[in-house]
């Protein structure tokens, strides 16, 4: 379990949970991205825009490099990984949830096609 880090997990979490940051991540997936170029799908200020960038580089998930005045932003998958090895417990959780869902619904699907009443396996 990864929960020795749970301030950098905090901080991940609390960054993914706002739509503007994650679409930013998003965009960054496609390479190096200027505040500008960030901020441009949303009509926000710049400043609007450094704020959620400053949330995303506090989480780790982004680097920010000034070149002259202008800042590039790039992606840093990292802490992405930890938050996706803590949520892959619920996965675990859910699949096996699934898993017995689907043996019930088998099992109730035999019991009708071998009901000697209801040959078909149709309900009555």
């Amino acid at each position: 379990m990864v929960e020795h880090e749970t301030p950098q997990l905090n901080s991940v979490f609390h960054a993914l949970g706002d739509a503007t940051r994650r679409q930013m991540l998003r965009d960054l997936t496609g390479g190096e991205r200027t505040v500008s170029q960030l901020a441009e799908p949303f009509s926000i200020t710049l400043a609007a825009a450094s704020k959620h960038i400053k949330v995303l580089e506090v989480a780790g998930l982004i680097r920010r490099q000034v070149r002259g005045r202008t800042h590039l932003c790039s992606l840093d998958p990292g802490p992405l990984a930890t938050a996706h090895q803590w949520l892959s417990v619920y996965e675990r959780f859910w699949n096996s949830r699934l898993d017995v869902l689907e043996r019930l619904l088998r099992e109730e699907d035999a019991a009708k096609t071998s009901n000697p009443l209801n040959p078909k396996g149709e309900d009555q």
